[in-house]
């Protein structure tokens, strides 16, 4: 699959950077609960973090929790994300949760990941070719069109 990715450019690195800032200064001991953190940026250029929550019961992901505080802050639009393991993981993609919500909540969002090209940004729609979008009256249903048809 040929997935369309941008290289990043310097403020891509700076929201990695934050992400990596926050993860380190949160990080609490070898087997902690917090483990990545999470970067947004909106578009007006405001950013936010959020770090995880690991409970055995399924607490949120660093990015559901920079969407969050993005969203308590009075963000709506936000265009890009990164999220970045403790102890010098690096830049790790979202989980399949998390790229859910991103397309739902913010479908124009860029997401910042490892690619068979080095760390790049993608278009959440890219990483979703089979995505549906949910509500309660009309169920599951195809998120825009099949978006992988045009590849080969």
């Amino acid at each position: 699959m040929n997935i369309p990715h941008r290289a990043l450019t310097a403020a891509d690195q700076e929201l990695i950077d934050l992400a990596r800032a926050v993860v380190d200064a949160n990080t609490d001991g070898e087997d902690g609960i917090h483990t990545v953190g999470a970067a947004v940026r909106a578009a007006d250029g405001s950013t936010h973090v959020g770090i995880n929550v690991y409970h055995f019961t399924g607490g949120p992901c660093a990015e559901l929790v920079a969407l969050g505080n993005a969203r308590a802050s009075g963000a709506h639009r936000l265009t890009t994300i990164v999220a970045v393991g403790n102890r010098g993981r690096g830049v790790i993609g979202p989980c399949g949760k998390d790229r859910q919500v991103l397309l739902d909540y913010h479908p124009e969002i860029r997401v910042i990941l490892p690619t068979g090209h080095g760390i790049a940004g993608v278009p959440i729609k890219d990483l979703m070719p089979y995505a549906t979008a949910w509500s309660p009256d009309g169920g599951s249903t195809a998120y825009g069109g099949d978006a992988s048809s045009d590849r080969t």
